[in-house]
C-alpha cells in the first residue's frame, strides 16, 4: 500500500481506541495471572457469557449495552467469588494450583463454549444501538462510536480498578497478597478473602469487556479465544501486576496493531501480540513498569 500520513494518523488514531477494548480485555487477566497468580485460560470463557448475556438482554428485554454492563457485571462479580472459593477448596489449598488448576480452567472454557453451541448455535449475534451507527469526525479522522464507547468505557474501568486498589484497604490488601501473603495475615487481614474478591473483580471485568466485544463486532462462541493471547501479551509487556501498565501495553499494542493492519493486511496483525511478547520476555522480562 501507498505510504500516506492520512493513513497513518487514522491507523494511530484507531490503534488508541482500539487499545482501550484491550485494556479492558486485559484488567481481568492483570489481576487473576498478575496479582493472584492463577492462569485463568477461562477468561475468554467469561468474555463470550457477557457477550451472550447482552445479546439476550438486548434481543428479549431491548437492554442497551450500558443497562446490560449494570446488570450482569455485579452477578459475574458474585459468580466469579464462588468461583474462586471452588479453585481455592480443591487446588490451592492442596497446593494442585499449578497443572491441575491449569487443567480445570480449560475445562471451564470449552464447557462453556459448548453450552453457549447448544443454546445460540454457531451463528454470529450481534446488537445494534441508533447511536452505535454513527461516527465522530474531526478533519479527515473519523472514529464510529462502536469503537469509541469500548474506549472510553476500558479507560474508565481501568480507572476504577486503579482507584480501588490504591485508595481502599481491601485493594491495598490485593496489593499486598501478591507480594507477601504472611505480612497479609500480620496485618490482620484475610488474604483469601482479598483474593477472593479480587477474582470477582477480575470476572466482572471480563464480562463487561464480552460487552464491549459485541458492540464492536458480531460474535460467536469460540471468537474470544484470540483475544487471550493478546491478554497475556499485555499483561507481561506492561508489568505483570501493574495497571497503568496494562494501559500503556494496550494502547502499544493497538496502535502496533492497527499500523500492521492498514499496511500489511489484517492476516499478520494476531503475531504482532506474539511478537511484542517475545521481545519483551528476551530483553525486558519484567516487563515496562516492573521492577
Amino acid at each position: 500500500m501507498e505510504f500516506s500520513w492520512d493513513l497513518v494518523i487514522n491507523a494511530i488514531v484507531t490503534g488508541i481506541v482500539l487499545g482501550g477494548f484491550y485494556a479492558a480485555v486485559a484488567i481481568g487477566v492483570t489481576i487473576a495471572f498478575g496479582m493472584l497468580d492463577i492462569v485463568n485460560i477461562a477468561h475468554p470463557a467469561f468474555m463470550i457469557a457477557g457477550a451472550y448475556l447482552a445479546f439476550l438482554g438486548w434481543e428479549d428485554f431491548g437492554f442497551d449495552p450500558f443497562v446490560s454492563m449494570a446488570v450482569f457485571a455485579p452477578c459475574g462479580y458474585l459468580f466469579g467469588r464462588a468461583f474462586y472459593r471452588a479453585y481455592h477448596y480443591f487446588f490451592e489449598r492442596r497446593g494442585d494450583e499449578s497443572l491441575q488448576g491449569l487443567a480445570f480452567f480449560f475445562g471451564i472454557l470449552f464447557i462453556v463454549e459448548i453450552g453457549v453451541v447448544l443454546v445460540f448455535g454457531v451463528d454470529y449475534r450481534s446488537i445494534s444501538e441508533p447511536y452505535l451507527e454513527s461516527s465522530v469526525s474531526v478533519g479527515f479522522v473519523s472514529v464510529p462510536w462502536r469503537m469509541l464507547v469500548p474506549f472510553l468505557v476500558g479507560l474508565g474501568m481501568l480507572g476504577s480498578v486503579h482507584l480501588y486498589l490504591s485508595r481502599t484497604f481491601t485493594g491495598r490488601t490485593i496489593l499486598a497478597v501478591s507480594q507477601d501473603v504472611e505480612a497479609v495475615r500480620l496485618i490482620g487481614a484475610n488474604p483469601i478473602r482479598a483474593k477472593e474478591i479480587a477474582f470477582g473483580i477480575a470476572v466482572a471485568t471480563a464480562i463487561i469487556a464480552g460487552v464491549l466485544l459485541i458492540i464492536i463486532q458480531p460474535v460467536e462462541p469460540s471468537i474470544t479465544r484470540e483475544y487471550i493471547g493478546r491478554a497475556f501479551a499485555i499483561c507481561v509487556l506492561g508489568g505483570i501486576a501493574s495497571i497503568p501498565g496494562t494501559l500503556v501495553a494496550s494502547l502499544i499494542l493497538g496502535v502496533a496493531e492497527a499500523l500492521t493492519t492498514t499496511f500489511y493486511g489484517p492476516s499478520w496483525s494476531p503475531a504482532v501480540s506474539f511478537g511484542l511478547l517475545l521481545l519483551t520476555l528476551i530483553f525486558r522480562p519484567v516487563g515496562i513498569f516492573g521492577r
